[in-house]
């Protein structure tokens, strides 16, 4: 596996203040198949008010009250989110609540795809909580938990289950594709643009679904 210089740096920095800092999602996905990531998710068990005190003072902070923040000069490009519990969906896309944690498998909960919850620590080691690493092994998709209850807080991820498994040619799992095909009306409660953006990057519109 690749070793990525800048979070090698970054959770040096983090383990320097007592904080660990985690590759996961898609970032950690593609590494585990020996692909190079487009983009660079991290986690960590910092705060941001706490990470700002030692980061470079060019991190963006726009997403500050998510938990998150983006390196862009000094470290590359990043993302860093703080490790969180979410509440229930009420509009089939953002969290009644956010709270921040400091345990990993609470986190993982919050995930989309097994695959996507895959945590390497700073030695690259996996750590996972759903069998991740066998699903990569099957090359199948398949949600954390009730794939409907996954659909249904957030349609969105119908749409990235498909991509997700068009570009790696991996398999849906059954129950995972079942549900996803029960969900496809709850994509016309979504913001078409949110929508289009996903067929800008590949994703084709089910042909059973009116737009």
């Amino acid at each position: 596996m690749d070793r990525i210089p800048a979070f090698d740096r970054l959770a040096a920095l983090y383990e320097e203040h007592g904080y660990a800092l985690y590759l996961v999602g898609g970032t950690s996905r593609d590494l585990l198949l020996g692909l190079h990531p487009d983009d660079l998710d991290a986690c960590t068990d910092a705060r941001v008010e706490e990470a700002v005190a030692f980061l470079p003072s060019d991190v963006d902070l726009s997403f500050k009250r998510f938990g998150r923040v983006k390196m862009s000069k000094a470290f590359g490009k990043m993302e860093i989110t703080t490790l969180r519990e979410e509440g229930p969906y009420l509009d089939h896309r953002h969290p009644s609540y956010l709270r921040f944690v400091k345990d990993l498998k609470t986190d993982s909960y919050r995930r989309d795809f097994t695959v996507n919850a895959i945590y390497l620590d700073k030695n690259y080691t996996p750590i996972d909580f759903h069998d991740g690493l066998g699903d990569l092994e099957r090359r199948i998709i398949r949600t954390i938990g009730d794939p409907y209850a996954r659909f249904k807080e957030d349609p969105l991820r119908i749409p990235r289950a498909e991509r997700l498994a068009a570009r790696l040619g991996f398999a849906i799992e059954q129950k995972t594709m079942e549900a996803l095909k029960a969900c496809y009306p709850l994509l016309a409660e979504l913001n078409p643009a949110k929508l289009l953006e996903e067929e800008r990057k590949g994703w084709t519109w089910p042909k059973s679904i009116k737009r």
